[in-house]
């Protein structure tokens, strides 16, 4: 019989719902808790449309009612004291993740695994202060975690990696199809991939170059089409390496290695862009077009699913090893 572990989730914001969401149907009990109690009913009536859609879509064979009779929001963070797993959901903020992980092993069992869901944070900087910081793990799910497949198993300079087996399975479970970070580095592996992008979408948009519908538009119609297939070193197999090395030699010395934050970036945040949450970013949005945009990033999102879930490395991998 597999082992159901008893999980909290602490923080329930955006991410802490969703988070939620995806881990119910593989717990036998999960305690979920906010110190803001007011966010408590808006936390459980998100977690109770994103189950619906999930029944919906086909991706939970459960009634979402019998679901959420395995979760409680609780108004105390003691109620988590027996919990196997906690998955620490607050706010990027070195130093809050660093008090909270101190206040859960004050609570939490020894025994207990201790995950900070983080997206750049370098995993031995949460434990340092730690009294078995052997237990403490990074988890980076992506937005929306009840959706997408993606998750990174940060290990830090004092995880016990004994304890990875737990995590991998865990995230099978949850759907994911996990990678691992064996040797902590800020960033970890998807972040410092995108943000180097980032820094050369921006530097072409800022000198000239192109417009932000242009980079969007290449972006979309060429790495977008083909990395969720393959990611990059599969893909140059696909196509052949030595065209890429030979490009390498020529582009590398061309492209932006600025330390600093993008200008225009700056600009546009210090005038108040918040993006869709507001109408203001790269783009401009109406009342309409925002609640459209939301409405087609949550649709792409359930079909991007189903379509890396189609081509998965392990549906590859199983068909392989018929033949």
């Amino acid at each position: 019989m597999e082992t159901q572990y008893k999980i909290a989730v602490v923080g329930l914001g955006l991410m802490g719902q969703s988070i939620t969401s995806c881990i119910l149907p593989s717990s036998s009990e999960v305690i979920a808790f906010d110190k803001n109690t007011t966010q408590n009913s808006i936390a459980l009536n998100n977690i109770k449309n994103n189950l619906r859609e999930q029944k919906n879509e086909g991706i939970i064979d459960e009634d979402p009612h019998s679901l959420l009779s395995k979760l409680t929001i609780s108004h105390t963070i003691e109620k988590i004291r027996k919990c196997d797993i906690i998955i620490e959901t607050i706010s990027e903020n070195i130093d809050q993740k660093i008090a909270l992980l101190l206040q859960l092993e004050n609570i939490v069992d020894s025994g207990a695994l201790i995950c900070s869901n983080t997206s750049a944070i370098p995993v031995s900087l949460l434990q340092k202060d730690m009294q078995f910081p052997e237990r403490v793990f990074g988890l980076h799910w992506a937005e929306p975690a009840h959706i997408t497949r993606f998750m990174e198993i940060i290990c830090g300079d004092k995880s016990d990696s004994t304890h990875l087996s737990t995590l991998l399975n865990l995230a099978k479970k949850w759907e994911k199809e996990p990678s691992v970070l064996h040797k902590d580095i800020r960033g970890f592996i998807a972040n410092r991939i995108m943000y180097a992008m980032l820094r050369e979408a921006f530097f072409l948009v800022e000198n000239g170059y192109a417009t932000f519908e242009s980079v969007d538009r290449s972006l979309r119609n060429d790495v977008g089409y083909w990395i969720s297939f393959a990611g990059p070193f599969r893909f140059m197999d696909l196509t052949g390496i030595p065209a890429y090395l030979a490009v390498m030699k020529d582009l590398f010395p061309e492209l932006n290695n600025s330390t600093k934050p993008p200008a225009l970036m700056e600009k546009i945040v210090s005038e108040g862009a918040l993006g869709i949450k507001n109408g203001k970013g790269f783009y401009t949005y109406s009342r309409e077009s925002r609640q459209k945009w939301e409405e087609l990033f949550t649709s792409f999102t359930y079909d991007i699913r189903k379509l890396t879930h189609k081509y998965s490395t392990e549906k590859i991998k199983q068909s392989s090893e018929k033949y």
